[in-house]
């Protein structure tokens, strides 16, 4: 595994990790400790399921590891716990290693930006990719999917902020303020290609920051450099429920499926959407999403490839 940047230490200190509380889209719910026990670790019963596993190519379980890039930035989905350069926790870490050891394989795990993983799996670098990946229309033209949770785009605020005050529903509702977002995701793809809504309702356009990682975009927000920040709503609800982050959640704006994420045509999909399954049906999959607080945000079962949500 590859240490992270340096800078993300000094964002990740905004969050105070050992309180993990977050929710889904309902109520908030209360969570697993960040270090559990093994006997709470919803993983560690996980066993090997041969008819399952005999679904991965030949060649893949003779060489019983999967090479997988994983995007690492804030809970519950992946962070770096106590701001540490240890190995990382979150939702998308537990349920990549259920899924690894339901197919009886090892994972080799590479920290990656979130913008280059999905090139670098069209390139054959990785065989995965992990990085709380939205199911979109233009994604899928590259992009193979196999989908594990619901989660999808949402807005935040300075706590205290007279800038917005109710759930945002419209994007005019952002015309002449300064929208933080990161890069290479369907947040920023959305900001651009939504631009005109403000000229033709003969507004100030809104104007759109990227930054690499979402630290540096909640850094901006509590600096006054952006107004508003768009993000994942499972991500967004955690920070407004740590009181250290200063953030207020402003609703959901658009849900989406999520991911793992191959190269188009990849042979390990159908392994992967039966492994998804398994851990659904054997209730590992409700374990893990109730220690991240994302429960809400379950499905009943993974598919590939579906297409992107009305």
């Amino acid at each position: 595994m590859t240490r992270r940047p340096r800078h993300l230490a000094a964002a990740l200190a905004l969050l105070p990790l050992l309180a993990l509380t977050a929710c889904g889209s309902g109520d908030p719910e209360p969570v697993g400790a960040q270090s559990p026990a093994p006997s709470d670790d919803p993983v560690a019963a996980v066993r090997e399921v041969a008819s399952v596993a005999a679904l991965m190519p030949e060649e893949v379980r003779k060489a019983g590891t999967l090479r997988l890039g994983g995007s690492v930035g804030a809970p519950p989905s992946a962070y770096y716990p106590d701001g540490s350069d240890k190995a990382p926790a979150g939702q998308d870490v537990d349920i990549a290693d259920a899924v690894a050891k339901v197919l009886g394989l090892d994972i080799e795990r590479q920290d990656a930006s979130f913008e280059t993983i999905l090139p670098a799996l069209e390139s054959g670098k990785y065989d995965v990719g992990t990085g709380n990946f939205g199911v979109t229309t233009e994604r899928l033209k590259t992009i193979d999917f196999v989908t594990y949770i619901d989660d999808g785009q949402g807005f935040a605020v300075k706590k205290g902020s007279d800038t917005l005050k109710k759930k945002v529903t419209d994007l005019t509702q952002l015309c002449g303020l300064t929208i933080g977002t990161n890069a290479g995701t369907t947040f920023e793809t959305t900001l651009n290609a939504r631009k005109d809504v403000c000229a033709d309702a003969g507004e100030k356009p809104y104007d759109v920051k990227v930054y690499s990682e979402q630290g540096a975009t909640l850094t901006a927000l509590q600096q006054g450099r952006v107004d508003v920040i768009m993000s994942t709503i499972n991500g967004l609800r955690y920070q407004a429920s740590q009181p250290a982050s200063g953030t207020a959640f402003l609703g959901e704006y658009h849900r989406l499926d999520v991911g793992f994420a191959f190269k188009k045509g990849s042979p390990l999909t159908e392994a992967f959407r039966a492994a998804v399954d398994e851990l659904i049906e054997d209730g590992t999959y409700a374990r893990i999403l109730k220690k991240w607080g994302t429960s809400a945000s379950a499905i009943d079962a993974s598919r590939i490839n579906p297409p992107e949500h009305a």
